[in-house]
């Protein structure tokens, strides 16, 4: 009865998705530059910023695994109807302790980066704040939804690149890269129950489209070999084009399932392709390893 009441608590955390939620920090972490102190070896300095990589994954952890548990409390009469089978509907965890698990994962995710140092913590409180604001009113809407669900992963690969809050000012507008990625896969997953929204599935393949570009165009600026970056935009290409054409073809729900389930784990590919174009291919293998942990949970749990 206890493993079955976790494995309910854990349903709601979307553990397949966390895990791209890791990916980000680590991403984000690549485009400060500080992987290459973690593996040069064992000295006081790449063991703090070790720490500090720890702590930030822990802090998205918690900020995802909230996030998307809040949207299961706030959704529980809509999945009564369509999804009886998730875990407050079915009765397996209550609405409340649901609440409860939600709010302290996103208190956990705060206070973990705060032990980063304060730009990190504020980052992750924007981040929390926004993943509330999506799971209450954003998925309302047809237009600034998408952007909210999206500006929550731009939060979060800057969440990454905080660990040298000092970069940020130059950084910040790779994290468009996350919006506009999430905000397509945000766009297509609206016809998941229903079908029918053809025009959403173009508007989502011209969005990634856009997002492989701008990866491919990075190691040109950024000073790296396009074939460090490329091979990983060819592994994206093929985990997102063929399921999405297939849906846009058939208008199938299922088929539109397959397809938000493919690109919410691609966002691994994303992250790797980014490490890759500013931290060389070794960092974006690392980045990659997350996938195969991903895809064995998705097996497990729900993505969507």
């Amino acid at each position: 009865m206890g493993s079955s009441r976790l494995f309910a608590y854990l349903q709601l955390t979307r553990p397949a998705n966390v895990v791209t939620a890791i990916a980000d920090i680590w991403a984000g972490v690549a485009v400060a530059g500080a992987w290459a102190y973690i593996t040069v070896g064992e000295n006081s300095v790449s063991q703090e910023i070790l720490l500090n990589l720890i702590w930030l994954s822990i802090s998205t952890i918690g900020l995802y695994g909230g996030g998307v548990a809040f949207n299961d409390v706030f959704d529980a009469e809509l999945d009564a109807i369509e999804r009886p089978e998730r875990p407050i509907p079915s009765g397996r965890v209550s609405k409340s302790s649901a609440a409860w698990m939600s709010f302290i994962l996103l208190v956990i995710g705060v206070l973990a980066a705060a032990q980063v140092n304060l730009v990190s913590a504020g980052i992750a409180l924007t981040v929390a704040v926004l993943a509330v604001l999506y799971d209450y009113w954003g998925k309302h809407q047809n237009l600034l939804g998408p952007i909210n669900m999206g500006l929550c992963r731009t939060g979060n690969l800057l969440l990454g690149v905080s660990i040298a809050p000092e970069l940020l000012s130059t950084f910040w507008p790779l994290g468009l890269i996350p919006l506009i990625f999430v905000a397509a896969i945000t766009m297509i997953s609206r016809g998941e129950v229903h079908g029918k929204n053809r025009n959403a599935l173009y508007g989502g393949l011209t969005m990634y489209i856009v997002v492989i570009l701008v990866i491919g165009a990075m190691p040109f600026v950024h000073g790296t070999a396009p074939w460090e970056v490329f091979p990983f935009l060819a592994l994206l290409s093929y985990m997102i084009f063929p399921p999405l054409i297939k849906a846009i073809r058939s208008q199938n729900p299922k088929l539109i399932g397959k397809s938000v389930k493919a690109a919410v784990i691609s966002l691994i590919i994303v992250n790797a392709s980014l490490a890759a174009a500013f931290a060389g291919w070794q960092i974006g293998i690392i980045v990659l390893l997350l996938l195969p942990i991903s895809l064995w949970l998705a097996k497990k749990f729900a993505v969507t």
